[in-house]
C-alpha cells in the first residue's frame, strides 16, 4: 500500500474475502474438448449484438491458463473464489451424457484452490444456457427447469463435498428480463410474456436444483444469488412515483424473493401483469417446490436508480444501465422513466452510491433475518490506463472498493448478516454485450498477449485481506491470554 491508498475497514472474524467470475466470461476454449454451444456463443456471433464484434471464443484463456490464475489469487490473498460452471461444458446437449473433459476441468480447478487454501464458491448458472434447450424453448418452456436439475445432481457427483456453497442461479432477473423481453442479453428476444414464464421457471429451477444437489449431498450448503434493485421514488410525496418504484421492485426483487423465500408472488405482481400473461405456467405444487431451505443468500449490488412516473408526452428517460434499446426490462411497465442522477458514475454509466448498499444488506437481513446474506458481486468499471511502469494505477477502482467495504462494515454494525464479499471482478473479462470495451478485474488482461497485471486496487484488495487476517489472529492470541 501506498500513502494514498484507501482505509481500511474492519469486519468480524470469520469474514470470507474473495473475488468472482462467470465461465463464459473468462474461460475461452469455446469449441474444445467436447463443449456444446451455449445461447452466448450463438448471441456474441449474430452480427450487431455485441460491441465490436466481440466473442467468449478465447476470453481470458482461463480455461488454458487455471492453474496460473489460482496461483494469482493465492498471491492477492483470496480466501474464496466464486466461479461459475459452463453447462455446456458438462453437459453439451443440455441434458443426457456427462462430458468427462469438462467435468475433469472443473475438478481440477477445486483441487487446485483447495490446494491453494482458497474456499470454493460454484455458481450453476450464470446465463450461459446450453443451445439445444434454447431450440427446444428455452427458460419459458418448463421442461427447462427440470433440465437444470438433472445438470445439478450431475454435478454435485462429479464435485461432491469439495463445494462449499453450491449457488444455484446467478441474477435471475437478467437472465429472463434482459433475455427475453429486453433484448440485450442472449438469445435476444423481446417477448414480456416469455420474459415473466423465464421468471417462473427459473425459480422453479432453483428449487428443483437445490433438491437435486442434497439428494446427492445432503449437508450441501445452498444458495441465489440475485441483483436485487435500489430504487427511489423520485418524489416520495407523489403517489404516482411511490406507485412506479412498487411496480418496479415487484418485478425486480419480489417475482424472486416472494417465491424463494416465502413461497408466493406478490399477488399485485400478477394483477399488475394481468394483461401481458395470466400465470398458467404456475402449476400446483410449483411454490413448494420452489421454496427450499438456502444457508446464504447472495446479493449483487452495483448502484441506485431513481425512478418516476411518466405522463406519456415528454421526452422520456431511461437511465436504467441496461443499454439501448426500444424493447423494455420491465414487463407491462410502460408509464415510468428512470432518470439520470448527477454525482460520480462508473465508466458503465452507473452511479457510484455505496449508502446503496448498507441500505440493501440492512433492509433484507431486517426482513429475513434467519438467511445469511454475502455480497456476491460488488465493482467497478473504468478506462484503465498501463503506466510507463507496466503498472496499472487504477486509484478510482480502489477508491470504489473501500467505500463498498466500508458500507458493507455499517450494515453489519447495524446488525446486518452479512458473511462474505466476494469482489467483481477477479480479471477484466468479456463483458457480455460490451464485448472487451468495459475492464472490471482487479487483475488486467492484456487481450492481445493475455499476460495478467495485478493492478493496484488488487495490491489494495490484497491488503484488506492481509490486515482481516491479522486482526483476526490478533485477537485470537489476546482471547488465549486471557484464558
Amino acid at each position: 500500500m501506498t500513502a494514498t491508498s484507501p482505509p481500511i475497514p474492519t469486519f468480524p472474524d470469520g469474514f470470507l474475502f474473495g473475488a468472482a467470475t462467470a465461465s463464459y466470461q473468462i474461460e475461452g476454449a469455446a469449441r474444445e474438448d467436447g463443449r456444446g454451444a451455449s445461447i452466448w456463443d450463438t448471441y456474441s456471433h449474430t452480427p450487431g449484438k455485441v460491441l465490436g464484434g466481440d466473442t467468449g471464443d478465447v476470453a481470458d484463456d482461463h480455461y488454458h491458463r487455471m492453474p496460473d490464475d489460482v496461483a494469482l489469487m493465492k498471491r492477492l490473498g483470496l480466501q474464496s473464489y466464486r466461479f461459475s460452471v459452463a453447462w455446456p461444458r458438462v453437459v453439451p446437449a443440455g441434458s443426457g451424457a456427462v462430458n468427462p473433459a469438462g467435468v475433469d476441468f472443473y475438478s481440477r480447478l477445486v483441487d487446485e484452490l483447495l490446494g491453494a487454501g482458497i474456499t470454493p464458491i460454484a455458481t450453476l448458472y450464470h446465463w450461459d444456457l446450453p443451445q439445444p434447450l434454447q431450440d427446444a424453448g428455452g427458460w419459458p418452456a418448463r421442461d427447462t427447469a427440470y433440465r437444470f436439475a438433472e445438470y445439478a445432481g450431475q454435478l454435485a457427483e462429479a464435485l461432491g463435498d469439495r463445494i462449499a456453497i453450491w449457488t444455484t442461479l446467478n441474477e435471475p432477473w437478467c437472465a429472463a428480463y434482459l433475455g427475453y423481453s429486453a433484448g440485450v442479453h442472449a438469445p435476444g428476444h423481446t417477448d414480456q410474456a416469455q420474459a415473466l414464464a423465464a421468471v417462473h421457471h427459473l425459480n422453479l429451477a432453483h428449487g428443483l436444483g437445490l433438491q437435486a444437489i442434497r439428494a446427492v449431498l445432503p449437508s450441501a450448503k445452498g444458495s441465489v444469488t440475485h441483483n436485487l434493485h435500489v430504487i427511489r421514488p423520485a418524489d416520495p410525496d407523489d403517489p404516482r412515483d411511490v406507485d412506479v418504484v412498487r411496480r418496479m421492485r415487484n418485478l425486480g426483487n419480489e417475482a424472486f424473493l416472494g417465491p424463494q423465500l416465502l413461497g408466493a408472488y406478490p399477488a399485485d405482481l400478477i394483477a399488475d401483469t394481468s394483461s401481458i400473461t395470466d400465470w398458467s405456467f404456475v402449476r400446483d405444487g410449483d411454490l413448494a417446490q420452489i421454496r427450499q431451505p438456502i444457508d446464504v443468500l447472495g446479493i449483487n449490488y452495483y448502484t441506485t436508480s431513481l425512478a418516476r412516473y411518466w405522463d406519456g408526452t415528454t421526452p422520456r428517460a431511461m437511465d436504467d444501465g441496461h443499454g439501448d434499446t426500444d424493447a423494455t426490462a420491465w414487463p407491462g411497465e410502460q408509464d415510468f422513466e428512470v432518470l439520470h442522477v448527477d454525482g460520480e458514475h462508473t465508466a458503465m454509466g452507473w452511479l457510484v452510491e455505496p449508502a446503496g448498499l448498507t441500505e440493501l444488506l440492512t433492509e433484507v437481513s431486517a426482513r429475513f433475518p434467519d438467511v445469511p446474506l454475502m455480497v456476491t458481486e460488488n465493482g467497478a468499471a473504468y478506462d484503465d490506463r498501463v503506466a510507463a511502469d507496466g503498472s496499472v494505477p487504477d486509484g478510482d477502482r480502489a477508491a470504489y472498493v473501500a467505500a463498498h467495504l466500508q458500507a458493507v462494515a455499517d450494515a453489519i454494525a447495524a446488525g446486518a448478516d452479512v458473511r462474505g464479499y466476494q469482489l467483481w471482478s477477479l480479471m477484466d473479462n468479456f463483458e457480455w454485450a460490451y464485448g472487451y470495451s468495459k475492464r472490471f478485474g482487479i487483475i488486467r488482461v492484456d487481450y492481445d498477449t493475455l499476460e495478467r497485471t495485478i493492478k493496484d486496487s488488487g495490491h489494495y484488495y490484497a491488503s484488506v485481506i492481509a490486515a482481516h487476517l491479522a486482526r483476526s489472529e490478533q485477537r485470537v492470541d489476546q482471547r488465549s491470554e486471557q484464558a
